[in-house]
Order: C-alpha cells, then structure tokens, then sequence
C-alpha cells in the first residue's frame, strides 16, 4: 500500500486551521480537501506559485562581488540544507521546496 503524505496537508493538520491561515496567508484548507489528500492517495499534487516581480528599482554606484561556498560548509549539515546565493542588486529570489514523504 502506498502511502503519500504532502508536507504542506501535514504542516496545515500540525499548525491546525487559524494558525495555517496566517502561516500561508490564506484561508484553510477545508477538512473534505485534506480528506481526500490524507495517507493512502495515491495522487500527489504538487503545485508551485511564484509569480514575483521587481519593478521600478534604481540603483547606482553599486558593487557585486563573487559567492563562494567554502569545502565543509555543509558538513555536519542534517536536513534538507539549501544555499541560495545572489550577488547582484535588484533581484527577486523566490525559492520553494515541496517534500512528499511515502511509507511503503
């Protein structure tokens, strides 16, 4: 038996309903919704939404330099580590991670 789990349906049923809604700033996810996306669904749906923008920046005299990850930056590291790295000016990092946890 497949057992799929989306990590945002477990994060709503941890955080409970009002909370949820502040955390992701929208309404909750109704409990016929989580119903059919609970342990046992074979479906995973998994759906990003970053649509930002930057508009109508200035910048002058700016200076960008080079990122650098060093050996051993992640050693030690447990988790999921995740290095997001900009070195411009007036830009826009959007970054998502969705986990699907499966118990077979």
């Amino acid at each position: 038996m497949h057992t799929s789990i989306s990590y945002a349906a477990a994060l709503l049923l941890a955080c409970g309903g009002a909370s949820a809604a502040t955390a992701f700033d929208g309404p909750p996810v109704s409990d016929a919704t989580l119903a059919r996306l609970h342990a046992g669904a074979d479906t995973v749906s998994n759906q990003m939404r970053l649509d930002g923008a930057v508009r109508d920046n200035n910048t002058s005299n700016v200076v960008s330099g080079a990122n650098t990850i060093s050996s051993g930056a992640f050693s030690n590291a447990s988790g999921l580590p995740v290095a997001i790295q900009n070195s411009g000016a007036n830009v826009l990092i959007q970054n998502a991670t969705i986990i699907n946890i499966q118990i077979q």
